[in-house]
């Protein structure tokens, strides 16, 4: 049996273009959208969302091309966009009736967040992001060495075809490596867990090659717009994440306040998939943030 986020209602919510997202909701309260990242889906948040539904509104869906939620053929570059991804999730939480809310995102839901908190400032109160850094800034503390291990960022980055090719012949040892890898606490996603993330990337193959491959290309141009212009982030934000910057030798915490300068920036000691290693410590730090 597919696992689900017990207590809470699945929709199916119609966004952009003929795009439904699937998304899970629950709680009463203040709203709160939590975005997956890779190679996940809105399970990533089922502890922190049982947590936060006790006195929020909590909205986890699947982002566009994850999960189910729909996913369309790529066609002209944009429809991975993080800027379309972005607008898709202040859709969202509009048709549940939400024109501001909050919002949290892991990995590739942390790149979509933060595009949402500078496209769409006044409908996001508060911004938390784990475990990534800007995709212009992602981009240039990665060389040398060091650079491997975001092989599969220039993988999905090369033009149609050949990734997907690659992937789809493995696509379970492929997601697998990631879901292995990334975690100091193989028990933090249970059997039933990861073999649904695998089934839900399978079928999922194209959209997510195009969901990285937006990141190397037309997301760069629109930070690089971006910080020229000098846009910053104007709610509070959170960046937890992975000491990336002592291990890649870069200030990670200087590169965000570079975007907001209303920051709290923390290091953790868990792996990379930290709602599901240490759910408590992330709920604890996304109230603390909703409280600024």
């Amino acid at each position: 049996m597919t696992p689900v986020l017990a207590g809470f209602d699945h929709q199916r919510v119609p966004v952009a273009d003929g795009v439904s997202l699937h998304a899970a909701v629950g709680g009463t309260g203040t709203p709160i959208v939590l975005l997956h990242g890779f190679p996940q889906t809105h399970l990533m948040w089922r502890h922190v969302a049982a947590d936060l539904a006790a006195d929020h509104t909590v909205i986890c869906p699947d982002l566009r091309g994850y999960g189910a939620s729909d996913k369309p053929a790529e066609t002209d570059g944009t429809r991975y966009a993080k800027r379309t991804m972005a607008a898709d999730v202040v859709a969202l939480a509009r048709a549940l009736g939400h024109d501001r809310f909050a919002l949290a995102g892991h990995d590739r839901g942390a790149l979509v967040a933060f595009r949402a908190g500078l496209d769409h400032p006044d409908a996001i109160t508060h911004l938390a992001c784990l475990d990534v850094l800007p995709t212009l800034d992602m981009w240039d503390v990665l060389h040398g060495v060091g650079a491997a291990v975001g092989f599969h960022l220039y993988l999905m980055a090369q033009p149609p075809g050949l990734p997907e090719r690659m992937i789809s012949a493995s696509a379970d040892e492929f997601f697998a490596y990631f879901l292995d890898s990334w975690t100091r606490d193989p028990e933090a996603i249970p059997a039933d867990v990861r073999a649904a993330y695998l089934d839900a990337c399978r079928s999922a193959v194209p959209s997510i090659v195009a969901d990285y491959r937006a990141s190397a290309g037309i997301d760069v141009e629109h930070d690089r717009a971006d910080r020229a212009a000098g846009e910053r982030l104007r709610m509070p934000v959170s960046v937890l994440q992975q000491d990336w910057g002592a291990a890649l030798g870069f200030d990670a915490a200087a590169r965000w306040r570079a975007w907001a300068p209303d920051l709290h920036h923390d290091t953790v000691t868990c792996g990379h998939f930290m709602a599901e290693e240490g759910p408590a410590d992330i709920a604890k730090a996304l109230r603390a943030l909703l409280a600024r």
